[in-house]
Formats: C-alpha cells, structure tokens, sequence
C-alpha cells in the first residue's frame, strides 16, 4: 500500500472508531458522518489525486493551512474553517492528523456522544 493510500486508511480507521460514527459515499466519495453530519471528506479511493482528507477545525485551523499544499477548501467551505490537506510524503504525522479529525469530529457531533469520547481511555 503506497504512503498516500496508507494514510488515508490509517484517517479513516480512525475516524470510524469514533462514537456514532460510519462510513458513507454522496458523489462517490468518502466520508465519515456523525448523525448524518460529515466530520471528514477523503477523496475518491481508487483516484491518486484525490489522496487528501477535508477537515472542519476551529483551534487547529492556522496549524493545518501550514501543512505543505493544504488551502481552504472550495465552495465556500473554507470560510466555515474547513480545510482540505493532501496526503504526500510532507503530510503531518498521522497522529497530527488523528488529532485533526477527532477536533472536526468535536465540532460536528452531538454534546452525548462527545460525553462518550471523553469517557474513554486515551487511544493514541
């Protein structure tokens, strides 16, 4: 499995861990949802230029602009803090990126199942 494709299974393993999360496609892409809301965009699996993850951050937002090709995601995403941050051998650390996506899962999921998320054990 390539860096690019490895990363984005090591996001998504993650991501879907989370309380209530799961896995959907809308437009063939894939995401990760919380009660029907989508906490991270991962581009198309089979397409080596959609290797990125899009996520939404409010404290870790300037941080993940500094990441090597990372911008403001488009249609008028990225004024609501969503961030789009492709995967490349200059991507932050998967932790980093772990950490990115539990911030947008928090920013996105109803306060009960965050209640749950901070009852657990750490998981890094």
């Amino acid at each position: 499995m390539s860096g690019s494709r490895a990363t984005r299974q090591g996001v998504l393993t993650f991501a879907l861990g989370l309380p209530g999360a799961y896995e959907d496609h809308p437009w063939g892409e894939s995401v990760a949802k919380v009660n029907k809301k989508v906490f991270v965009f991962l581009g198309l699996d089979n397409d080596p230029a959609s290797m990125r993850m899009t996520v939404k951050l409010g404290e870790s937002h300037e941080q993940a602009l500094m990441a090597p090709g990372a911008a403001p995601t488009g249609y008028g995403l990225g004024r609501s803090g969503w961030v789009t941050v492709p995967f490349r051998q200059t991507t932050p650390p998967l932790s980093v990126l772990k950490d990115w996506v539990e911030e947008s899962y928090r920013l996105v999921a109803p306060k009960r199942l965050i209640a749950g998320l901070d009852a657990r054990p750490s998981r890094r």
